[in-house]
């Protein structure tokens, strides 16, 4: 019978050849030299695109609670204008669009393609189906105001032009006008794009064969989005 002595001296024997065949995982590999995911992806990860999602939209909404007024009355009114998520959205996507671009400021044509970045509003999907689209967008916006230089960059959130800032406030005045409950829409904005006839956004819808009559029909479907339109 083995003695204590060699039980334990086997055992050791054992544990010895365990390790040269099967080493441990390399120090290298650990949780402080792993990059450490951004939230919005470590959200994707653990629970899904549904829950990425809703983070995205929270942080869309925190960025931009309220687009800006020239009359800060009316946002902090009694009856304070809510711009629906398509609306905010598309107004994110032309500051986008306007670095995208290189130009110093956001103006009407910057609106005009963040519409058709957000690409799911009632505006956008009438712009499409008269063949507006934002590659023909892009090419008109270059040819009314130039292109800019190749080495130029633009702020992170380049200032909206007077003009734009027009369109933004027609959009309000319109919604208050029609008494009516609901937001603000991005119908609310193409239609207020279009209103102001010596900006770029109205050349290039002009040149693109926007007009009159598809305004018209616009309009009618802004205030029905309004009042579906997604918290």
């Amino acid at each position: 019978m083995a003695t204590a002595a060699q039980v334990a001296a086997t055992f050791l024997s054992f544990l010895s050849s365990s390790s040269t065949h099967h080493p441990a995982p390399s120090s290298s590999v650990s949780l402080g030299t792993n990059p450490v995911l951004p939230v919005s992806l470590r959200a994707a990860v653990t629970g899904g695109p549904r829950l990425a999602s809703r983070l995205r939209g929270r942080r869309v909404g925190a960025a931009v609670a309220q687009l800006p007024t020239a009359h800060p009355e009316v946002a902090s009114g009694e009856k304070k204008i809510r711009w629906s998520s398509r609306a905010v959205r598309s107004f994110a996507m032309a500051e986008l669009e306007a670095r995208k671009m290189r130009y110093p400021t956001t103006g009407t044509e910057g609106l005009l393609m963040g519409i058709l970045v957000e690409g799911t509003s009632g505006a956008a999907k009438l712009l499409r189906a008269n063949g507006i689209t934002l590659l023909k967008v892009r090419e008109e916006a270059a040819n009314v105001l130039g292109k800019s230089e190749m080495f130029y960059f633009s702020p992170m959130h380049p200032p909206l032009t007077e003009a734009a800032q027009r369109a933004l406030d027609w959009a309000v005045n319109e919604k208050l006008k029609s008494g009516e409950d609901g937001e603000v829409t991005a119908n609310h904005l193409l239609l207020g794009i279009w209103s102001d006839k010596v900006s770029a956004g109205h050349k290039i819808l002009e040149s693109l064969g926007f007009d009159d009559e598809k305004a018209s029909l616009l309009a009618k479907t802004a205030d029905q989005e309004a009042a579906m339109s997604p918290r």
